[in-house]
């Protein structure tokens, strides 16, 4: 009998991987790529839990000469020589939330733990930078090979300090420090690797070390991490068959869940579809869809930040930027873009050639429900769990077609929520409408031009277009009014779906919806 799949969850060394038969998806054609391209010392910036350490591993292991762990992989019929290298391999994941003494600490451990693990005997030194560039040197000397440095998470002990002047500027010259052999070293290094989520500016890290090539945007490396469309249906082409089984979809149906929940991301243009790795592997382990990636990590820092920003729930959203504005260091960043980019909440969803724009949204379902459910109790003052209680039962009602009982359960919902002091703006309002419904897993926008004006919200379903018009301490009629007056249904006449007009009024003194209109 055949044993089941096992899954690669937490999984991010190679060699375990392999020996304990985990599913792998081969990407080691790019290790070799990388190994022998024309610069040796690479950057990749992924969101979190999207394979780096892994490929890290496995780079490891190549650079090792360990071909036994390739055996038919792609990289069995590329490689002739596997020749072993020294690997120095630093892992910066576990020095979060520490300050310059804690990191310093932590850096020399990480140097003692690779001294050990290559037999090089430490010389008396208190300053990592020292410490680092004699380690490169011993290593080398000693087997007369150059050293290869694989360090995963660069930017990891930077990212909770990313906008604090304080602390900043502390931490990043230790880590600057700490990279500083890099560049003098050179002659005694045959291949660097760095990884991280975000792009801090080459002079503020690497002041020295200006020959690193950044892949990250590179054709040729889009989907060196994450598993494409064609990954997923040639090598776990039996996974889906057990996975449409325990769904109790079809195949197909099976297909487009996990392409709607998981899919969508593009780190260049044009690009293959990148399905999101953990939480695509999940789904399979799991034999359920739910929110593995978003649900893995609390985006409070990122909360913080959009409010910070002043980015409103709407304005996450469908953005049109140039390659420099959001490919860009984070760390004096002005705007929201780039940390929303390569966090992994916004993906290039087009590129015009002509102006050189390209267009970033949010990648999939996962990330859209995620956000706004974070969203959520910034704009309702209240617990969690009513609130997903009642969009849970409206999302059932607008796929039934009964707004009207949908907007009774708001209604009711808003009413008991405590006073809390928020601005009472048809604004506020807007934003709230935005998230609530974007949260029942329909498409929404707020001020959709008109020939004769905006509308407040358009909300499209799979067979219903509604459009919504919102006021404060008016009435539904005038809402109402304002719809027909401005001639909103003719702009969307070549919809293909029928058009239901909204009309809402927020009272302002009972803090909730005081009446609506709905009319064909």
């Amino acid at each position: 009998m055949e044993q089941p799949r096992r899954y690669p969850i937490g999984i991010q060394t190679f060699s375990e991987l392999v020996n304990k038969h985990y599913l792998y998806i081969d990407k080691t054609e790019y290790v070799y790529r990388m190994a022998h391209g024309d610069s040796s010392y690479l950057f990749l910036n992924r969101p979190r839990r999207f394979g780096k350490s892994l490929l890290t591993s496995t780079l490891h292991a190549y650079f090792e000469g360990r071909k036994e762990l390739f055996k038919g992989l792609a990289i069995e019929q590329l490689e002739t020589e596997w020749t072993p290298y020294p690997v120095l391999h630093f892992d910066m994941s576990l020095s979060k939330h520490a300050d310059r003494d804690m990191l310093n600490r932590y850096l020399h451990s990480i140097l003692e733990d690779n001294e050990k693990r290559l037999g090089i005997e430490p010389r008396d030194t208190v300053d990592v930078n020292v410490r680092l560039k004699n380690l490169i040197m011993d290593t080398c000397a000693k087997t007369g090979r150059q050293v290869v440095v694989l360090i995963d998470e660069y930017d990891a002990p930077l990212l909770d300090v990313m906008h604090e002047e304080k602390d900043l500027p502390v931490l990043r010259n230790v880590m600057r420090n700490f990279y500083s052999p890099l560049k003098g070293c050179d002659p005694y290094l045959r291949f660097v690797f760095l990884t991280g989520i975000t792009k801090f500016s080459q002079l503020s890290i690497f002041s020295e070390l200006n020959n690193i090539q950044n892949i990250s945007m590179l054709p040729e490396y889009a989907a060196v991490c994450g598993i494409t469309q064609e990954e997923m249906e040639t090598q776990m082409d039996k996974d889906l068959d057990v996975l449409a089984s325990r769904l109790e979809l079809t195949r197909e149906e099976t297909l487009q869940q996990l392409k709607d929940n998981y899919d969508g991301y593009h780190f260049t243009w044009p690009s293959l579809d990148i399905y999101n790795p953990f939480s695509l592997l999940n789904a399979f382990s799991e034999g359920r869809l739910n929110s593995y990636w978003f649900g893995s990590g609390t985006p409070t820092y990122l909360i913080e930040m959009l409010k910070r920003f002043d980015v409103s729930p709407s304005e996450i959203g469908g953005r049109e930027t140039m390659a420099e504005d959001f490919d860009a260091p984070t760390e004096h960043m002005t705007d929201i873009t780039p940390l929303l980019y390569q966090s992994g909440y916004l993906t290039i969803k087009d590129y015009d050639g002509f102006s050189g724009l390209f267009n970033l949204d949010i990648p999939n379902r996962e990330i859209r429900i995620g956000l706004y459910r974070s969203l959520l109790p910034h704009y309702i003052q209240g617990s969690k769990i009513p609130g997903n209680t009642v969009i849970a039962k409206m999302s059932a009602s607008i796929r039934r077609g009964h707004m009207e009982e949908a907007l009774q359960l708001l209604q009711t919902f808003l009413s008991t929520l405590p006073y809390a002091g928020q601005p009472m703006q048809e604004a506020h309002y807007q934003q709230l409408f935005f998230v609530v419904f974007s949260l029942l897993g329909v498409h929404v926008d707020i001020e959709v031009r008109t020939t004769l004006g905006r509308v407040d919200m358009v909300m499209r379903t799979a067979d219903t277009l509604y459009l919504v018009e919102l006021k404060l301490n008016q009435s539904a009629e005038a809402a109402m009014n304002q719809i027909d007056l401005k001639q909103y249904p003719e702009r969307f006449a070549l919809c293909g779906l029928p058009v239901v007009k909204v009309g809402i009024n927020f009272d302002k003194e009972k803090r909730t919806i005081s009446d609506w209109k709905i009319e064909q």
